[in-house]
C-alpha cells in the first residue's frame, strides 16, 4: 500500500513540478523524466527514458550534464552555481563535504532557444550507502525581457527618487571603511576622492559632532544593528547643514557584506523646528506676561485703600516680576518729594520716608523721563539718573538691575514704583510692554484708592453730620453708642436720643433702606419729623402715626423705613415703646439671660396700619440694646439666624464686659462680625438703668459716650 501511495507522489511530481527532473543511473542511462524537462528542453520524456544524455538531450545540455554525473559517480563535486562553459572541459571540482556527496551541486547550462538553465545534482544512496544514481533538477534561469525592462525601471526611479529626496547614498565595507567613492557627497562637501576614501563621509561632520557619531556607528558596525544619527556636515562653502543618516547592513546567508547608508539635509526642517521653538517660546513668555498682568490687575481690583493697593504691588514685584525688592511711593500734596508707602523690610527704603524730587533715584529719574527706566548695571545707574549727583537714593550695595516706573494720572505724576535685582537681568521689548501695561494698571489702582479713600472721608463726615454728636447726659441713665460704616456711600441707619420737656428720656433707632444721597435725605426726615413729633406728643403711637402720615404725603421721596421708639422716666426705668417694623431690642439683666423683646412690631413706616405702643420697664441693672440689621444680617447669615446668635453672644460676655456698656457694644459687634464680611453699616445704641445703690457713671460727666468704628 505504502509502495502504491508512493509511486502516485513520484508521478504527480514528475507531471506537474514546476521544474525538471531526471534520474540517471550508474550506467548514466535516464531512467525517469518529467514533463517539466521535457517542456524545457523540447523533448518529451518517453523519447528519454533508457537513453544516454548524449542520447536523448541537445549537446549543450548532454555534455555538461554527463561530466557532472561522471564526476559524482567518481566522488568528485564542481564549485557551486558555475557555468559550465567556464571549465574548459577540464572539470575543476572540489572534494564532497564531510558528509560525503549529500549536499546539491550546481552548474549552469544553455537550453534550446538560449535558454539559460541551472542544473542541481543529488546522489541516491542504497541501504549501503552506496551510489545508485544521480538526480537532475533543472531550472529555467532566463529572466524574460520584461523582467529586464522592470529592473530597469525600477533602478531608474530609485536613482530619481534619491535624486529628488535630496539624499545622498553611501557604501561601506562589513567593517564600517569606504568601500566606493561617493561623488554626489563630495560634491556637497567638496571633498577630493582621496580624502573620501580615506575618511568618508565621517570626515565632514562637524568636530563637535565627530566624536559622538563616530563612537555611535563603530557602535553599530561592531553589533550589526542599524545606525541612526543626526549631525552637523561642513559644505564646500565653508558653511554647515544639517543632515540625519540611516545606514543598514546588507546580508547575504547571514553574513554582513557591506553597509549602505543615506543622508537626508534636514536644514530646512531644523531652521523651521527652530523657528518654531522660538515662536512657541515667545507665545509661551507672552502668554505667561498676560496670566500675570491679568492676576495683577484682578489682585489691584480688590483693594480699596492706598496702603492695600502698594501692599499688593509689592507682593506682585515678588510673584509676577520676579524682584528682590519692591518700592512704591507716592507724589506728595506739595509735589516737591516722594512719599514711600511700601516696601521691603531688608531694603534700603524706610516706609514714610520722603525723597525731595531733585534727588538722584530711579524713581525721580523715572518720574522725570515720563517712562519706563531700564538700568542694567551700576554704570548705567550712574549714567541715567545723573553722574554729578552724590549718589543715588534707595539702592542696595547688592543690586545689579533696576526698572523704575512712573504712576501717571491725567498727564501728572502720581507717584512711582522701582523693582530692584540682585543679579543681572536682560530687559526685552516684551517685557518692556508688559512693565508699561503694569505700571498703567497700578497708577489706575492708586488713583481709585485715593479718590475711594477722599470719598469715603466726606461720606463718612456727611454720615456723622446727621447722626447726634453726643448722647444726651440724664443722670439715672448711661447712654452708649457706635457707628461702624460699611462703604463710602452715605448709609440709612441712624439712632438718635433727646430730652423731653417733661424730663424723660427719648430714644430711637431706625434704618431707612438703600444707600447713597436719597437714603441719607430720608434719614434725615425722619429724624427730624420725630424730635418735631415727640415735642409735640412723646406717646409712641402718635409719633408714629404722624411719621406714617409724613410718608403718605412724601411717598414719592421715600424708601422702606423702619424705626423702634421708647419713651423711658429716668428716675423709675418705667416707660412706652413703639415698633414700626424695625427689629426688637435686646434686653439684658442680672435676673435671668438675655433675650430679644416679645412685642410684636408693626410694619414700615408708611403702610396702613393702626400703631400701638407698649409698657416697657428697664428696671435698675437692665441694659437694652437697639440696633440695626447690619450687625445680625449678611449674605452668608439669615435674620432669624444671626438674631439667635445675638442673644447666644450676649449670654456668653463676661459679667465684667456687662457691667460697662462702651465695653458691651464692642464685644457684641466684634463677635457678631467674626468670621464674616462685613456688607452692611452697623449701628449700636446701649440704654442702661445702673443697679440700686451703684453710683451712675456718666453723670456729672457733661456728655454721653458716642464710639465710631
Amino acid at each position: 500500500m505504502a509502495e502504491a501511495s508512493d509511486q502516485a507522489l513520484l508521478a504527480a511530481l514528475l507531471a506537474r513540478a514546476p521544474m525538471g527532473f531526471a534520474f540517471i543511473d550508474t550506467d548514466l542511462r535516464i531512467r525517469r523524466a518529467s514533463e517539466s524537462l521535457g517542456d524545457l528542453i523540447g523533448v518529451p520524456p518517453a523519447a528519454q527514458v533508457g537513453l544516454s544524455p548524449a542520447q536523448a538531450w541537445p549537446v549543450s545540455l548532454a555534455g555538461p550534464a554527463e561530466r557532472q554525473v561522471r564526476r559524482l559517480l567518481a566522488g568528485t563535486r564542481i564549485p557551486a552555481a558555475r557555468d559550465a562553459s567556464d571549465d574548459g572541459g577540464d572539470g575543476e571540482s572540489r572534494p564532497a563535504g564531510p558528509d560525503g556527496l549529500d549536499e546539491p551541486d550546481q552548474t549552469v547550462a544553455a537550453g534550446p532557444g538560449g535558454r539559460r538553465l541551472v542544473l542541481s545534482w543529488y546522489p541516491a544512496h542504497a541501504a549501503d550507502g552506496t551510489v545508485t544514481g544521480i538526480t537532475m533538477v533543472v531550472a529555467d534561469a532566463t529572466a524574460s525581457p520584461e523582467a529586464a525592462e522592470t529592473l530597469r525601471r525600477a533602478t531608474e526611479r530609485y536613482r530619481s527618487l534619491v535624486q529628488a529626496g535630496n539624499q545622498v547614498v553611501w557604501v561601506t565595507d562589513p567593517t564600517g571603511r569606504v568601500a566606493e567613492d561617493a561623488p554626489e557627497w563630495r560634491w556637497i562637501t567638496g571633498q577630493s576622492a582621496a580624502e573620501y576614501l580615506a575618511e568618508g563621509w565621517l570626515g565632514a561632520v562637524h568636530p563637535d559632532d565627530r566624536v559622538r557619531i563616530e563612537q555611535d556607528w563603530l557602535d553599530c558596525v561592531g553589533t550589526g544593528t542599524v545606525f541612526d544619527g543626526s549631525y552637523r556636515v561642513r559644505t564646500k562653502t565653508g558653511s554647515y547643514r544639517h543632515y540625519d543618516v540611516r545606514a543598514v547592513p546588507i546580508e547575504r546567508d547571514g553574513v554582513i557584506v557591506e553597509w549602505m547608508g543615506a543622508s537626508t539635509d534636514v536644514t530646512g526642517q531644523r531652521e523651521a523646528d527652530e523657528m518654531r521653538g522660538r515662536l512657541t517660546e515667545q507665545l509661551s513668555a507672552a502668554a505667561l506676561r498676560t496670566s500675570r498682568l491679568q492676576q495683577a490687575t484682578s489682585l489691584l481690583a480688590k483693594e480699596l485703600s492706598v496702603r492695600g493697593v502698594a501692599a499688593v504691588i509689592a507682593e506682585i514685584g515678588q510673584s509676577a516680576v520676579r524682584a528682590d525688592r519692591t518700592v512704591v511711593a507716592m507724589v506728595d500734596a506739595d509735589r516737591l518729594r516722594l512719599r514711600v508707602i511700601a516696601a521691603d523690610d531688608d531694603g534700603p527704603a524706610e516706609r514714610g520716608g520722603a525723597i525731595p524730587l531733585a534727588a538722584a533715584s530711579v524713581l525721580t529719574a523715572a518720574i522725570a523721563a515720563r517712562r519706563p527706566l531700564i538700568i542694567d548695571g551700576s554704570a548705567d545707574l550712574r549714567q541715567q539718573i545723573g553722574a554729578d549727583q552724590a549718589g543715588p537714593a534707595l539702592v542696595a550695595d547688592d543690586e545689579r538691575a533696576w526698572v523704575g516706573l512712573p504712576l501717571m494720572s491725567s498727564g501728572a505724576p502720581l507717584g512711582a514704583l522701582q523693582f530692584s535685582f540682585a543679579r543681572p537681568r536682560t530687559i526685552t521689548d516684551e517685557d518692556k510692554v508688559f512693565f508699561e501695561a503694569l505700571a498703567g494698571q497700578c497708577a489706575l489702582a492708586l488713583e481709585r484708592a485715593v479718590l475711594y479713600e477722599r470719598e469715603h472721608a466726606t461720606a463718612e463726615t456727611l454720615q456723622r453730620s446727621l447722626l447726634p454728636d453726643n448722647l444726651p447726659v440724664v443722670p439715672g441713665i448711661e447712654l452708649t453708642a457706635l457707628y461702624k460704616p460699611m462703604t463710602i456711600e452715605v448709609g440709612g441707619d441712624w439712632y438718635d436720643a433727646f430730652r423731653l420737656p417733661d424730663g424723660k428720656l427719648a430714644i430711637a433707632a431706625g434704618d431707612v433702606m438703600g444707600k447713597g444721597l436719597i437714603a441719607a435725605a430720608g434719614m434725615g426726615r425722619v429724624r427730624n419729623a420725630l424730635r418735631a413729633l415727640a415735642l409735640t406728643d412723646p406717646r409712641p403711637e402718635a409719633v408714629l402715626a404722624g411719621l406714617d402720615r409724613l410718608f403718605q404725603a412724601t411717598e414719592q421721596q421715600e424708601q422702606v423705613t423702619t424705626v423702634c421708639y421708647l419713651v423711658v422716666d429716668p428716675a423709675t426705668g418705667q416707660g412706652v415703646a413703639g415698633n414700626a417694623g424695625h427689629l426688637p431690642p435686646l434686653l439684658i439683666g442680672p435676673d435671668g439671660p438675655p433675650r430679644l423683646d416679645e412685642a410684636e412690631a408693626g410694619t414700615p413706616l408708611g403702610w396702613a396700619s393702626p400703631r400701638r405702643q407698649y409698657p416697657f420697664s428697664l428696671r435698675p441693672g437692665n441694659i437694652a440694646v437697639l440696633y440695626s440689621d447690619g450687625l445680625v444680617e449678611n449674605r452668608k447669615r439669615g435674620l432669624d439666624v444671626g438674631l439667635d446668635e445675638l442673644v447666644t453672644v450676649a449670654g456668653q460676655a463676661p459679667p465684667e464686659i456687662v457691667a460697662d456698656t462702651g465695653r458691651l457694644i464692642g464685644y457684641l459687634v466684634d463677635r457678631m462680625l467674626a468670621g464674616y464680611e462685613q456688607d452692611d453699616d452697623v449701628t449700636v445704641l446701649a440704654l442702661r438703668m445702673p443697679a440700686a445703690g451703684r453710683p451712675d457713671d456718666s453723670a456729672g460727666s457733661g456728655r454721653a459716650p458716642v464710639r465710631h468704628g
